[in-house]
Parts: C-alpha cells; structure tokens; sequence
C-alpha cells in the first residue's frame, strides 16, 4: 500500500474553481478539486417547475376509482386536455385506479390526492408498444416504464397519494429468477443485450419487450428537463424505482419508498446533471440511492456523466447500499454531495459505496459526504470497490478520487473502511475527518490506495493513523 498525506482541505478546496467552471474533470491533476463551498451555487441551478393553476380530473375523462376498471384511456386523455391547454394538473381524486402505463407529457403534474392510488396493471401487455428506454443501463427498447416521458419539459408527480406497481413473486419479480426450472425469465435476454451493447448493434434493433421476460422500471424520465416528484409514496415496483435519465434540472423530495422486490433501487439519476433528492425514505431490496452512467461500451458510446447531485436530509433503512455509485459507470460520475442523512437497519449493507471494475471503467470523483449518522450497517461504512461482478477482466480501467467524509458516525458495522482497488489505479485522495466508528468487527480493508488523510478519525474509540 501507498499511503501519504494530501493538501490541507482548505488550500484543496482554492483549487476547485477550475474544475467546476470548466468541466475538464479528466484533463486535470487529481489535486483540482471542488468543494462543500460550492454546494450553495448547484443547489441555486435546481429549480422546480410550475404549473398553471387549472386541473384536469381524470374522473372526467372516463376513469372510475373502483380499483377494478381499467383507466388507461382516461389517464392518456386527461394528459393530452392538460398538455394541449397550456399546462396544470392531471388530477387523481381520492380512490383506487387501475391503469396501465402513464406517458407524461411537457408541463403536465400528475397530482394524487391524499387517498388516492394508482395501481398499475400486471399485464405486460399494457406497457407495450415498446419504448426507447434503458435496461440496467444499456439503451434498448422495451416495454413502457409504468409513468414514463421522453423529450418533455416541466413534468411532475406529485401530492401524497400512493403509486402501487402491484408486483410480487406471481408476477414481474418472477422474472428476475424462480426457483421452478420451467419459468421464463430475463437471464438469457439480459446477456443478448448486453452483448448487443459491447457489439454496437444500432439502439433501434435492439428490440426487447414481449418474450423477453425484463422488467420495467417504475419511473423513467429520458431526456427530459424541470422534473419534481413530491410526496407520493412508490410500493411493490417490477424494477427501479425512480430513473430519470440523460435528464436536468431534477428535484425528488418528499418521497416514501417501500419496494423489497429484486433490483427495486429507489432513485438512480443516471446521466443526469443538477439533481436533488431531499427529505426522503427509502427501504428497498437494493441500492437506495444509485448514481450511474450508462454500462460498459454502450455508456462509453454515449459517454454523458452523472454530475452535480445533492442527497439531502433522507432516512435509508434497508438496501444494499444507502449513498452508491455504480456500477454502471462507465460516462464517469463527478460532484456528488450528501450530508444530513441517517442510515439504519440490519438489512442495510454499506453507508457510501462505490463499485466499478475494468469492464465497467469509469471515472469518479469529488464524493463528499458530511454529518451523517448511521446505527448498523451489515459490511461497512465506507466502500469502494474495483471487484464488483466482473472484477478486473476488461480493458477499462477505473479512477476513484477525492473522496472526502466528515462528522459520520456509526455504531455497527463488520468494517469502518474497505477500499479494494487496483495496485496500478489505487483510490487517490480520501479524507476522513472527525468520524467515529464504533462496533466495528474487523479491521480496515485497505487494498492499493494512495494519499490519505485522517483527522480525528476513531474506530472502537481508538485514534487511527495514515500507516
């Protein structure tokens, strides 16, 4: 292991200006960096929509909150009115609606009512034709994400309603994997596209949807601007909770999610830029919050990063991981703050975690994280990871810098810090101030790393020291 002490953090953050006005995150010394400083500037780039003040009831268009009529044409109808007259809200009044997919449109809000629920059809059949989307990353299409936009501005979803996508192991979760030998599932059409992906077969043949068993994500917005989801609670999701993809200006606040199904992520930005997400729950049968950029060739191709995400004030419960990036990174992802979170659960495994490898690839850097308690985690508080999945088997070989923790403490967890990187791409530039880790089993795994800094940094009560 390669260990030194960096820059002071405040002659650190004099040289992060560079790299914030101009971009050039790959073409600068590693020391460049940006910092807690210019939060205030990203924060003051988000900014909500608003909408007209004139709603559109669905009940007027057809739509009956019986939980057992199917809703569809009332929902399409009322968007269209909605979008047509300039905008306002798409009202869902206190009741069960049973729908099939949702296409918004630009400056439409989806508003739910205290007492309302959209349940989402299990028939597959209501989400095709297809639509450009993406699975786990790589561009295809597929069927329709069950509330889905392409191109709009000025979308919404909000009030304090539930969105139900009605999954379980019946139905889309089947799909992941099942332990009877005659179910069909995604594995095979999962590997066909990925390999379409590394080939560089054209997007438009690489068509998906019936037959092939993959599971659509529950909210996806592609290539949208001026996003707000607000208040709604998201429930039994076939996939990924909340995706806006190659997407800006994003604010998710104010969102309860309750999804333990296989690959139920709860908001994954990907390819996006100025996002927040503030005030939220999560427990979820994966990562809570996942920052990604597009997988393997196909993200280079694309090649658009994840940048400027602010994680404000949430409560993750259970999950893979709490605040992760990847490991679909492959456009790189860069200025990513969180601070004022609480994570705790036995079911939840790291606190910040970053997982990539060689196939993957990627750059990552400028991850700040500050004043965030945890109770118990399962592995460790801090990870990063080069031997995720594939492990070190490509030609891509990853970047993880300047990563900088601050006043987190934890009470449990099997390790404090694991870093198992690459001895010719060590984790560069961490630093770890004023934490306390405590209940920690095993020591620090520290796997190639180079130029770190502990200040004040105790694990089990004890000062630990750059070695």
């Amino acid at each position: 292991m390669n260990h030194s002490r960096t820059l002071k953090t405040g002659a650190l953050l004099l040289l992060f200006s560079f790299v914030f006005l101009t971009g050039r995150t790959q073409q600068i010394p590693t020391s460049t960096l940006i910092g807690w400083s210019q939060l205030k500037t990203v924060l003051a780039q988000i900014k909500a929509p608003v909408f007209p003040a004139k709603d559109f009831s669905i009940v007027n268009y057809g739509a009956k909150g019986d939980g057992k009529t199917d809703c569809s044409d009332a929902f399409k109808k009322a968007i269209d009115a909605c979008n047509k007259a300039g905008g306002g809200r798409v009202v869902v009044p206190d009741g069960d609606f049973l729908t099939g997919a949702i296409h918004l449109k630009s400056n439409v809000n989806l508003f739910l009512s205290d007492k309302a629920t959209i349940k989402f059809s299990t028939d597959p059949n209501k989400y095709l034709p297809v639509v450009f989307t993406r699975f786990e990353s790589t561009e295809c299409y597929n069927y329709s994400p069950l509330i889905y936009a392409i191109g709009q501005q000025n979308i919404a979803v909000t009030g304090k309603g539930k969105l139900d996508g009605q999954a379980d192991d019946t139905n889309w979760w089947k799909w992941k994997g099942s332990k009877d030998p005659l179910a069909k599932t995604q594995t095979e059409s999962v590997k066909m596209l990925n390999k379409m992906g590394d080939d560089g077969i054209p997007v438009e043949k690489r068509i998906l949807g019936d037959g092939h068993y993959m599971r659509p994500n529950f909210i996806q917005f592609v290539k949208c601007k001026n996003i707000l989801i607000d208040g709604v609670s998201i429930v039994r999701s076939p996939m990924w909770e909340i995706n806006p993809v190659l997407s800006q200006n994003i604010t998710v606040q104010n969102v309860k999610i309750n999804s333990l199904g296989p690959n139920n992520d709860g908001c994954d930005p990907e390819c996006c830029k100025n996002v927040l997400i503030k005030n939220c729950d999560f427990s979820t049968g994966d990562d809570c919050i996942a920052i990604k950029s597009g997988r393997n060739d196909d993200g280079r191709r694309v090649n658009v990063p994840s940048e400027n995400i602010v994680i404000q004030d949430c409560r993750m419960n259970d999950g893979h991981g709490g605040v992760v990036i990847g490991s679909e990174v492959s456009g790189s992802v860069r200025n990513v703050w969180a601070e004022n979170c609480t994570m705790d659960s036995p079911n939840l495994d790291r606190a910040l975690r970053i997982k990539t490898n060689s196939v993957r690839g990627g750059i990552i850097e400028n991850i700040f994280m500050r004043n965030v308690k945890v109770g118990q985690v399962k592995e460790a508080v801090v990870l990063v990871s080069f031997t995720y999945q594939e492990g070190d088997t490509g030609k891509f070989t990853p970047i993880v810098r300047n990563v900088f923790v601050s006043n987190v403490t934890s009470e449990k967890s099997e390790y404090g810090l694991y870093f198992d990187c690459y001895e010719r791409s060590p984790v560069t530039n961490v630093v770890i101030e004023n934490c306390k880790f405590n209940g920690v089993k095993s020591n620090n795994l520290m796997k190639f790393t180079k130029d770190l800094t502990f200040k004040d940094f105790y694990i089990n009560g004890k000062l630990v020291n750059v070695n």
